[in-house]
């Protein structure tokens, strides 16, 4: 079978349609006439070429997803595992087919990826993945030379959520991203007694039970961000955000999602360089 046939497979295997299979094809990139697409601003494609990575095209990944049905205890703190690994799962296949697009086109990475939850008309429990983001290949002498893989320990393209500038500032530096990283998790909140919140009135005072319902959720998040990290062999994580979303679950159910980028050391000798000083000349 042609590497064109592996492809055509491999795309096909992870849920890719063909109109997506069609659209790398044509853009064959580094032959003469080709052309490359990305989501990257001007400045962004400008220092992601400085620093020696050529775009190659933009590439995608979508799930659309039936989120299950979990109820919580009223009055209980407690993980809906059911909603945490629904919300986990249908971002892990919106990556996955990016990613396949990427290994498509040769990329050895994707740049400045978004990551967005859109929930559909279809119903409220039905909602849309996206992961979007520009592959790029690097060229010889990327990074200051002497790398020879760019891809994690997966054999899979990296892929970051920096920016452009963010990005050049890493390769600069000396460290390249692994992967996004990241973790989730659904969260029920127990609702307040009724003589508590009596009790509660006019006074300053802490609702341990909600204080410790929204810390257990942000750490199991964050626990599962970092696993996914030391999966990976990286030495850290840079860019974490993390967000919460309640989507259409009501006040009392919220989902706290972790995400960063997982980052290693080009060389064991690299040096960071000093900032400089830069003073603008606008008035």
């Amino acid at each position: 079978m042609t590497d064109q046939g592996n492809i055509a497979t491999e795309l096909d295997a992870a849920g890719v349609p063909h109109d997506a299979m069609q659209r790398l094809a044509e853009l064959q990139p580094g032959r003469p006439g080709s052309i490359f697409t990305s989501d990257l601003s001007v400045n962004e494609f400008l220092l992601v070429r400085e620093v020696g990575f050529r775009p190659l095209g933009l590439v995608l990944g979508s799930s659309i997803y039936h989120v299950g049905l979990q109820i919580g205890r009223w009055g209980s703190n407690q993980e809906l595992d059911v909603l945490s690994q629904a919300m986990y799962h249908a971002r892990e296949l919106a990556m996955s087919r990016m990613e396949a697009e990427a290994d498509a086109l040769r990329a050895d990475g994707i740049v400045g990826v978004r990551l967005d939850v859109e929930m559909k008309e279809f119903g409220s429990d039905i909602a849309e993945f996206i992961a979007v983001g520009t592959a790029v290949k690097a060229e010889e002498g990327a990074g200051g030379g002497g790398v020879e893989n760019w891809r994690n320990n997966k054999n899979q393209p990296f892929t970051s959520d920096l920016s452009g500038q963010d990005f050049w500032t890493l390769i600069r530096a000396g460290y390249a991203p692994l992967g996004m990283v990241m973790g989730s998790c659904v969260y029920h909140v127990a609702h307040q007694k009724f003589g508590s919140k009596i009790g509660n009135i006019g006074k300053n005072v802490e609702i341990e039970q909600f204080t410790q319902a929204l810390y257990d959720a942000r750490e199991l998040a964050m626990s599962r961000m970092q696993a996914e990290a030391e999966a990976l062999h990286a030495e850290g994580i840079v860019g974490v955000q993390l967000r919460q979303h309640s989507h259409t679950w009501g006040s009392h159910t919220t989902e706290f999602f972790a995400i960063g980028t997982a980052v290693r050391p080009l060389r064991p000798d690299h040096i960071i360089e000093r900032p400089t000083m830069v003073l603008t000349l606008d008035a």
